[in-house]
């Protein structure tokens, strides 16, 4: 089961994906001459016009192969023959459309889960509760954590959780004004810090809907840039990122959660799971796209923009060869964590 929903996730994420660079390529009158959903040898594949529509038998990447991309062409619908924004806009459509499809998740999600978490406090464990004595009040809206900017509930377990010395500095909303708090401190507890303080509830109208909607986009989002940061920095490595295999392993993890051996799945508390999960993952995609490294559309991105500034592109050749080389490259990272998942399995 969870290795088919996991395929159900991944190939909607990837259809809307090629389906964005698809759209804009035929509103630009780009010729479009595959459109193909999985890589490998083709299960099923249907000539429709000029476009082949296949679906391939490995169940991971797809791609929209437009005349002239990777290479010269005299064709006068040819993606290099139409001008640098809209060749920008196609590139762009699919991380756009990756966003969009994450934002309509997260839309879903918070209307079917409400009432859920605010960023104030709503009482705490005991009156002496440790963050409590030390500066923390009720009513207490948190705005920062450690400077970082806290959006959704979900920054403040960010920050607790990749903390070493259980104490903060806060900056918080109280009355109506700003209030710094030095030194906000937790009690450890077989060796995990102790969050003592509960949160508001929010109830579901459309403009909490629609604030928490983004607000979670925007934590979301900045979330992957803070995990690549920490493994450039070296405080993660390798063996902590997670591929296909992975994310089926935390699949897996979310089902056997929501059941229950007396009454079965808890289909309600699973679907909000695997919504927030499946936006998680598109937003990843759109937002690991927009980095500017050969292969991704970040890498084209940055190819057009150079071709803006130059007056003429680079030649469609040269360009090619190194997105191969960034490919390959990419085709390497995702065996090693392959591997690494699936060890970590075992």
């Amino acid at each position: 089961m969870k290795i088919l929903i996991a395929l159900v996730i991944f190939e909607v994420i990837i259809l809307v994906h090629e389906a964005g660079h698809f759209i804009a390529a035929k509103k630009c009158g780009v010729k479009v001459n595959e459109f193909s959903i999985g890589m490998g040898p083709a299960i099923l594949k249907k000539q429709k016009g000029e476009t082949l529509y296949a679906l391939r038998i490995v169940p991971f990447g797809g791609y929209c192969a437009m005349e002239g991309e990777d290479a010269e062409s005299d064709d006068e619908r040819s993606f290099g023959s139409r001008s640098v924004p809209k060749r920008i806009l196609i590139v762009s459509a699919g991380i756009i459309m990756n966003f969009i499809l994450g934002i309509l998740l997260l839309l879903i999600n918070t209307c079917i889960s409400a009432p859920y978490a605010s960023t104030t406090v709503s009482r705490f464990e005991t009156e002496d509760a440790r963050s409590h004595t030390t500066g923390l009040e009720v009513g207490d809206k948190i705005v920062r954590i450690n400077g970082m900017r806290i959006f959704t509930d979900m920054d403040i377990s960010y920050q607790f959780q990749n903390d070493e010395d259980s104490v903060f500095d806060l900056t918080v909303i109280r009355n109506g004004k700003k209030k710094e708090l030095e030194n906000v401190a937790f009690d450890v507890k077989d060796g995990a810090m102790h969050i003592d303080f509960f949160v508001l509830p929010v109830e579901a109208s459309p403009l909490s809907v629609i604030k928490r909607t983004f607000a979670q986009t925007v934590t979301d989002a900045r979330l992957i840039y803070i995990s690549l940061g920490d493994l450039i920095t070296g405080k993660y490595s390798i063996r902590d990122l997670s591929g296909p295999v992975g994310v089926v392993d935390v699949i897996g993890d979310v089902i056997e959660s929501e059941t229950d051996e007396e009454t079965g799945i808890d289909w309600n508390a699973l679907s909000q799971q695997l919504l927030s999960l499946a936006a998680f993952i598109t937003i990843n995609l759109g937002v690991f796209n927009l980095l500017p490294l050969p292969a991704l559309d970040g890498g084209r991105l940055l190819f057009l923009v150079i071709e803006g500034i130059r007056g003429k592109p680079v030649p469609p050749e040269k360009e090619g060869m190194v997105h191969f080389v960034g490919l390959a490259a990419l085709m390497v990272l995702m065996v090693v964590v392959t591997v690494s998942d699936i060890v970590k399995i075992f």
